[in-house]
């Protein structure tokens, strides 16, 4: 959003008395940064364009109904600061009227007011708009013409101002462009965030759902190992292990797997797979921690990066689970017989450290789209 306080550099008009309308009040506090950056926008618009009426000696045609349309806007939006509306409804509603407001303001304002803010619209258009649309490349052929994009052209007074008023149009309409490309890289941030989110609750229940299940049938899904040594085997649990049991079967009814299931069954504890989650949730913090150092703040009110680092937990918690899982299915050779707890709870870590590996893709694609919203702060950075 720009701001819409001109650098006047021609004297204003001198302002005739008016006493038929006074600005409204500020208002507020209200609960929430957007809501008061709304009420206080919405009080400046509303000056700027009292200030306008008050000292225009000759208004364009239409001049009372487009004051109308922004004194409409402004009450829009201020409702929808001073509601109690949640979600991004009364969000989008406060910033979309304002940017109305705001484009409509330059449509019956004076050359000299336009002169003043052609600079902050060049840059508005410049960050939100493509250096090929035409509509930018209007604006800035305008810039040239007055100027502005070269400080070594000189360009009388009087012909700023006559260019001004001939290019209203063109300004008021890129400053519209501009305001509904800013909208729409909002959207799809907001889309992406939405997205993470809903990721990470669906991903956030099935550890849960694991867990639960686990405590009510441990023996179900055991992350359980048996290795074997000089005849002997013994069955290895994340919480505790099994005495040594002959690993060859002593008759021809029984077999090894029959050992190994029933030794099994009377090792597994319904905390085994609760503490492997556990301990792949706490792996998986320890890198979102790491991968902080990569993750700039935003000035958007969306809070992709905390987020990204929410999807981690959840993330890590599952590769925990999911790779002893394969190791125990012998996926991993030489890594199925693992011999003591310790050892399991080890791989557990690792597991879900490793998160990082498929979340690193996502933190990617959430800094693309951090970084379309165009501005200042707009520094690409590549995430670790």
């Amino acid at each position: 959003m720009t701001s819409t306080l001109p650098v006047r550099t021609e004297p204003p008009p001198v302002l005739r008395p008016t006493t038929d309308r006074q600005v409204a009040p500020v208002g507020g506090p209200v609960r929430s940064g957007w809501r008061e950056a709304t009420l206080t926008r919405a009080t400046e618009i509303d000056s700027l364009a009292e200030w306008i009426r008050a000292g225009a000696t000759e208004r364009p045609p239409g001049c009372e109904v487009l004051l109308d349309a922004i004194r409409a806007h402004l009450a829009a939006a201020r409702g929808a600061a001073n509601g109690r509306g949640r979600g991004g409804g009364p969000l989008e509603r406060a910033r979309t009227n304002l940017d109305a407001a705001e484009a409509l303001l330059l449509d019956i304002a004076p050359p000299w007011y336009l002169l003043g803010i052609m600079p902050s619209v060049l840059g508005h258009a410049q960050r939100h708009l493509i250096p090929t649309d035409p509509r930018r490349r209007a604006l800035e052929r305008v810039a040239q013409a007055l100027g502005i994009a070269n400080s070594q052209q000189r360009v009388p007074p009087e012909e700023r101002l006559a260019i001004a008023a001939r290019e209203r149009g063109t300004i008021a309409s890129v400053m519209r462009a501009a305001s509904s490309a800013a909208h729409r890289e909002l959207v799809r941030l907001r889309s992406f965030r939405n997205v993470v989110v809903a990721t990470t609750i669906v991903l956030a229940t099935l550890v849960v759902v694991v867990a639960v299940a686990g405590f009510v049938r441990p023996a179900m899904v055991p992350l359980c190992f048996a290795p074997e040594d000089g005849g002997q085997a013994i069955v290895v649990c994340p919480t505790r292990q099994s005495a040594p049991f002959p690993a060859a079967a002593r008759s021809p009814s029984a077999s090894v797997a029959q050992n190994i299931d029933a030794a099994t069954a009377g090792t597994v504890r319904p905390y085994d797979a609760l503490l492997v989650l556990v301990i792949g949730l706490i792996a998986a913090a320890v890198a979102a921690a790491a991968a902080v150092r990569g993750i700039r703040g935003s000035s958007e009110r969306y809070g992709v990066p905390v987020a990204l680092a929410l999807l981690k937990l959840p993330t890590g918690a599952l590769t925990a689970f999911l790779g002893l899982l394969l190791m125990r299915g012998q996926f991993v050779p030489g890594l199925s017989a693992l011999d003591t707890s310790a050892q399991i709870l080890a791989w557990a870590l690792v597991f879900g450290y490793a998160q990082q590996l498929f979340t690193r893709l996502v933190d990617q694609q959430g800094h693309a789209v951090l970084d379309s919203v165009r501005g200042a702060n707009s520094t690409p950075v590549t995430p670790p």
